[in-house]
């Protein structure tokens, strides 16, 4: 029998240490970085990628599996049962370590459980490239690590947050 207390740690350290991602169904959607367009899409997903200490390649795998199966589009019936390559979707994906911004307890959140930046580079960038070996209409991105201004038009809205 598996003791309850080591199985609650076992799920907070799952839970606490996992790569986190905002999905946004979109209409069009671009980043910008000083006024300079770097990414820009039309239908499709808007991704917010934080990268946490402990994560690895195999999060990325799951996670952009994930998003290719992730029926969030509108069949003819109106019924959320299209996955975005059946609509010839499009991805943006942004790194946004604040997914991390911990604020139990205090006002100014602390990014303690964030990846360090070179190393969450490496893994921003895996994702991007297993994103490409998908085949999505098309991958787009924004600057890792650079002040960004998004605009968007959010289609529904539409905002799933998957966690492995």
């Amino acid at each position: 029998m598996l003791n309850k207390n080591l199985f609650a740690k076992v799920c907070f350290l799952m839970y606490t240490y996992s790569m986190k991602v905002v999905v946004q169904r979109c209409k069009n959607c671009q980043v910008s970085v000083y006024d300079k367009v770097t990414g820009n899409i039309s239908n499709g997903f808007l991704v917010l990628l934080g990268i946490g200490k402990k994560d690895t390649q195999k999060q990325v795998q799951y996670i952009v599996k994930k998003l290719a199966a992730l029926r969030i589009f509108e069949d003819d019936s109106e019924k959320m049962n299209l996955d975005i390559m059946q609509t010839q979707g499009e991805i943006l994906i942004v790194s946004n370590f604040t997914l991390y911004g911990a604020t139990k307890g205090t006002n100014r959140p602390d990014f303690f459980d964030a990846m360090p930046p070179a190393e969450a580079k490496v893994l921003y960038d895996s994702f991007v490239e297993e994103c490409k070996k998908y085949k999505f209409k098309s991958v787009q991105t924004g600057i890792f690590g650079a002040e960004m201004q998004i605009n968007m038009k959010c289609d529904g809205p539409v905002t799933i947050i998957i966690e492995n």
